[in-house]
């Protein structure tokens, strides 16, 4: 599945936590939503490149680590995708093993250097010794800011959806989150709650947050390079210095990736009107065990899907509030005026 409608719908909702809380990060993180968005996904998701490639069409085709046996586009063969750098090919589960624990920091580091994740209580110091890293190492600007809090709002969703950490109730067909559960997940939050209440135009919004820049302060967070600033010295294992480069450009090769990807989730989440109703893509009904549209859109009410999605904006909310309180000069550095929804979403209303 996606992974990025539920992130940025998350993210959304941990933005519109932070205004009610009355954050000074909100009018920053609303200034420069699509960077925000960008790094409540690609902040974190390095993984997200090309599994395999169309032996007939010659496409790029799946998404990384996910095995791929034949292509969604012809049904027939399809040879192995890598990444070329520096002579030397990288396959995505290669990626993800190098990479992945480095941006969610809290879980997801391969056995050997698991000794390097941030215990939970450990996060907010980590995330406010970036920021302030960034303010003082990193060239001025909001953009990066915005960035880096679109991140955080990855690590909370992903620990809480993932029960990596308590604080989501939801039982929704067979669980919290599954490979049965997820369609139903992105439908109802793409269509039901994008769309309709949000009144989201999702393909501007995802082609704008593939479009914008990589941000110097990933490789930072992701402790690559040399150690240096806050982070250098109060974290200063695992700095991994020799791979600097090559995640430049896996960064570079997600936004890449991500704009070819966006295309095609549309039309898969796309629903086409039938004499019985709005219908889904048959294969994400098939991953549901056969289930419709309507009767999707039922068990999400049943499980009060809402009321998690709300105890998650809830939970990035308050972690916003905790790196906040530790970082003194985001309470007066910025312009407080916050946009409206409707000056933020004007390219992406539907």
């Amino acid at each position: 599945m996606s992974g990025i409608i539920g992130h940025t719908l998350y993210a959304i909702l941990g933005g519109r936590a932070a205004a009610q809380r009355k954050l000074p990060i909100a009018p920053l993180i609303h200034r420069h939503f699509s960077s925000y968005l960008c790094g409540a996904y690609l902040g974190c998701d390095i993984q997200t490149m090309p599994e395999a490639i169309c032996v007939q069409t010659g496409e790029e085709v799946g998404y990384g680590t996910a095995p791929l046996e034949k292509s969604p586009i012809t049904g027939g063969e399809v040879k192995p995708w890598t990444l070329t750098f520096e002579e030397r090919d990288y396959r995505p589960r290669e990626i993800h093993r190098l990479f992945y624990g480095r941006s969610h920091l809290v879980f997801g580091w391969i056995p050997a250097e698991r000794k390097l994740a941030i215990p939970w209580d450990h996060l907010p110091d980590y995330v406010a010794m970036t920021i302030q890293d960034a303010l003082e190492l990193f060239e001025p600007g909001e953009r990066k800011l915005a960035y880096l809090f679109g991140w955080v709002a990855h690590i909370v969703s992903d620990s809480l959806i993932k029960s990596v950490q308590p604080g989501i109730t939801l039982d929704l067909l067979d669980g919290k989150y599954t490979p049965a559960n997820r369609p139903i997940q992105d439908l109802v939050s793409f269509h039901q709650i994008g769309r309709e209440e949000f009144g989201l135009n999702w393909k501007n919004l995802l082609s704008d947050l593939a479009d914008t820049p990589v941000e110097e302060i990933q490789l930072h967070y992701m402790r690559t390079g040399r150690p240096r600033g806050l982070l250098g010295t109060h974290f200063p294992d695992g700095w991994a210095i020799d791979q600097t480069e090559l995640l430049r450009r896996v960064l570079w090769e997600n936004r890449r990736y991500q704009k070819i990807r966006n295309p095609r989730l549309i039309k898969q989440y796309e629903l086409k009107k039938t004499n019985s109703g709005w219908e889904c893509d048959p294969e994400l009904s098939l991953r549901t065990g056969g289930l419709s549209y309507a009767e999707m859109v039922e068990l999400a009410d049943e499980a009060d899907f809402r009321h998690a999605l709300w105890q998650m904006g809830e939970a990035i909310g308050s972690m916003f509030d905790q790196i906040v309180q530790r970082v003194p000069d985001l309470q007066n550095l910025f312009d407080h005026t916050q946009p409206s929804w409707k000056e933020i979403t004007r390219r992406w209303s539907s």
